[in-house]
């Protein structure tokens, strides 16, 4: 089947994540379509259905041979407990229903418990400690059984914690990169110095097509390309001489991080995922550098300043 005879039906085309991946598909002249519940996406076709409603979801899938699902439920245990494995089911009974190819953006809280051995791959050990976790595991498990099964072709990309354009749920952003745009020195949940790899949403979206368009690669679990291993201090420079400012980072006391947890709903969902930023937390990607060599990481700076720009258009 050529590019041309192909759907790539994007689920939760709005968001960081689901925007790149409609733009990189477009680059490439491949047709696409997103699913979204309510919004509507200015240039691209829209088909509007909640994917917890399987009848719905089915009905705005007609026709696509692709489909991914870079949905983003709100970062609350609660809820990625009740909808993520249903998000998955779903999704397996419409790609069973259509013979589509399932390509499943993940992340890797999965693996655990920490501190977890560095650079930590495919094979790294899964007995998640947290609520988020376990939600995760279980979703995974989901298609990686079907897969097994016969029941779905499917391929799951697992990126480590994103940053870039619109991405308001990157550590980046959550009372950092959104302090300095309020022109306020940023402040960071974790500990001093701890390296940290990240993922560029656009690395993310040109990872997951390879993927897509690879038929050697289905049925198996991929890291996502990260850069290298850096500390939140290296980011701070890059951020500065972007403003050609001078801001200073402030490290939230633990104590603080609870008390503000009590008003701030985004940080008592972040501080049961802090265990990553304790500890160095680098994710390795060499099983998809082997197969996919020529593939190239954006540099932080530039990436960074992509960021930066998105927030302040905006």
């Amino acid at each position: 089947m050529n590019n041309n005879q192909q759907l790539h039906l994007v689920i939760g085309g709005a968001g960081a994540i689901g925007s790149a991946v409609i733009n990189e598909l477009r680059s490439r002249n491949i047709p696409v379509k997103a699913l979204e519940r309510k919004k509507a996406i200015k240039g691209i076709e829209t088909t509007h259905a909640d994917v917890l409603d399987l009848e719905a979801f089915t009905k705005a899938a007609a026709g696509a041979t692709h489909i991914y699902v870079c949905v983003g439920l709100p970062y609350f245990a609660r809820i990625w407990q009740r909808d993520w494995p249903s998000v998955m089911k779903n999704t397996i009974e419409v790609c069973k229903t259509y013979h589509a190819k399932l390509i499943f953006f993940d992340n890797v809280y999965m693996y655990g418990p920490p501190p977890l051995s560095m650079p930590f791959t495919e094979d790294n050990e899964q007995k998640p400690v947290t609520k988020k976790g376990k939600a995760r595991k279980e979703t995974a498990d989901l298609l990686l059984a079907a897969m097994r099964k016969g029941e779905v072709q499917g391929v799951i990309g697992r990126s480590a914690d994103f940053y870039g354009p619109y991405a308001v749920n990157s550590p980046f952003y959550i009372v950092f990169l959104e302090n300095i745009l309020k022109n306020k020195n940023p402040q960071w949940l974790g500990k001093p110095n701890v390296r940290h790899t990240y993922a560029f949403t656009k690395d993310n979206a040109r990872a997951l097509l390879e993927l897509a368009l690879d038929e050697s690669c289905y049925g198996q679990v991929w890291h996502l390309p990260v850069g290298k291993p850096v500390a939140i201090e290296e980011i701070m420079m890059l951020i500065n001489r972007y403003f050609h400012s001078e801001y200073k980072i402030s490290y939230m006391p633990r104590a603080l991080l609870n008390i503000m947890g009590l008003f701030i709903p985004i940080l008592k969902e972040a501080k049961e995922m802090i265990y990553q930023f304790d500890d160095p937390y680098v994710v390795s990607f060499e099983k998809f550098k082997r197969k996919f060599p020529n593939f190239t990481v954006t540099p932080y700076d530039r990436g960074i300043q992509e960021m930066i720009m998105s927030f302040r258009e905006n």
